[in-house]
């Protein structure tokens, strides 16, 4: 049996996934951290990561080596997303990460997030057809499956820190500023000439701020095991109820509705925007949520190496 320790760096938190594999091919998930670390908040577009954003990231990084250095025949493997792959300074970034935690990230290619994404939610899912998108904090993937297989995928450099700095969607949203944040979405999002392909499908969503859409609906309908978002399913009126609702109060009120957290009450509008735009694109009746992405399809991947 070995032991997969995978550091996943993303553009709003850093999360550990510790995984058995066995010999027969299958794997258990036997820790999971989470830390908030934001380290595109205040990038701009210049693309530089800022040096408080780098300290609060290492600082989480090294807080994670108690959980995975005591393990027998260990594996670690360290991957960095959008806005390590965006930065200009990413290189002494990379360099100080490594010499503070002695972790080489991989940083991923937009198109390699969109294929791990679609290889992790596709195998757990076993859906046919659908439009997954993964929504994250400087990027969001999308990939178009097709008879289970990923007929077209892409990575668009926008997510739910950059789009809520960008269009000052953090507190109360003025009108101009959401319809601006909604045109600059329609233009890039109908530059991307296959998403016609995927007119009616479901979405499939990945990310932080499709998890917190999902948990915020099942606090309000009462569900048991709120954190169990697997397979949930919600309807585009209910997605677009939620939109409106968390539209409507200031910051200082949404960061007490229930299944929120309030560290992302900030980023949550901006978050949800890319969703919301593509579902009234392309007329989708329903979303999927899946809790299997990047670190999933990475997994597969080793094991079907190995």
């Amino acid at each position: 049996m070995q032991n997969l320790a995978i550091v996943d760096l993303g553009s709003n938190s850093v999360r550990l996934a510790i995984n058995e594999l066995r010999a027969d091919g299958t794997y258990r998930e036997v820790n999971r951290i989470k830390a908030d670390s934001r380290l595109s908040e205040g990038m701009g577009p210049e693309k530089i990561l800022q040096p408080k954003a780098m300290a609060r990231t290492i600082t989480a990084l090294r807080s994670f080596r108690p959980y995975y250095e005591h393990l027998p025949n260990l594996i670690v493997r360290g991957i960095a997303t959008a806005a390590v792959r965006q930065a200009r300074n990413r290189k002494e970034f990379l360099a100080q990460v490594k010499t503070a935690t002695a972790i080489d990230l991989e940083v991923l290619s937009g198109d390699q997030e969109a294929y791990y994404d679609y290889l992790g939610a596709v195998n757990r899912l076993k859906v046919k057809d659908c439009l997954l998108l993964d929504t994250g904090g400087a990027s969001c993937e999308l990939v178009h499956v097709k008879d289970g297989h990923d007929a077209n995928l892409i990575s668009v450099p926008f997510g739910a820190v950059n789009l809520s700095e960008q269009f000052h969607l953090d507190d109360q949203v003025s009108a101009v500023d959401l319809f601006s944040a909604q045109v600059f979405l329609r233009e890039r999002l109908r530059d991307i000439w296959w998403l016609n392909d995927a007119k009616h499908l479901p979405l499939v969503l990945l990310g932080g701020a499709n998890r917190t859409l999902a948990r915020m609906n099942r606090q309000q309908q009462k569900i048991l095991h709120v954190e169990n978002i697997h397979g949930y399913r919600l309807t585009t009126d209910q997605v677009l109820y939620t939109f409106e609702r968390l539209l409507r109060v200031p910051l200082a009120e949404r960061k007490w509705i229930s299944g929120l957290e309030p560290e992302r009450a900030d980023i949550i509008l901006g978050g949800m925007l890319p969703l919301v735009t593509l579902l009234q694109m392309l007329d989708s009746d329903r979303v999927v949520f899946s809790e299997s992405g990047v670190r999933e399809g990475i997994i597969s991947e080793y094991l079907s190496q190995r």
